[in-house]
């Protein structure tokens, strides 16, 4: 094949008397993401102030490396714990301490239990 090419000498030296190509299976996947993505550039952006920050916290929190656990359903959990923890402390930032007790509060005061302590 390579000996009857037209551009032969473009492609392989001279030494050279053949050249293999090799393409992953799922290679078109990879150039249909990219294509979505050469147009998403402001979504991506969105993404990034959105989601990124979450993320980079829980990762931070986590030692930046590894879970301390093994296996996919104990990450799960741990995973779990990170963001209950994280939104957690989202309240704690957005309400503040006093609100969010004044509100479990006026929660409890009017019948509200959680299925947690029954």
């Amino acid at each position: 094949m390579c000996n009857s090419c037209s551009i032969r000498g473009q492609c392989l030296g001279e030494k050279t008397s053949r050249r293999a190509i090799e393409r992953w299976e799922h290679e078109h996947l990879v150039e249909q993401h990219k294509q979505r993505m050469q147009g998403a550039r402001g979504i991506m952006k969105q993404r990034s102030g959105m989601v990124e920050h979450p993320f980079g916290t829980l990762k931070h929190r986590a030692g930046m490396h590894h879970f301390l656990m093994r296996g996919l359903e104990k990450c799960r959990g741990e995973f779990g714990l990170m963001t209950l923890c994280y939104n957690f402390t989202r309240v704690l930032n957005l309400l503040g301490a006093d609100k969010l007790r004044e509100y479990c509060l006026q929660r409890a005061k009017h019948g509200f239990e959680s299925p947690l302590m029954a």
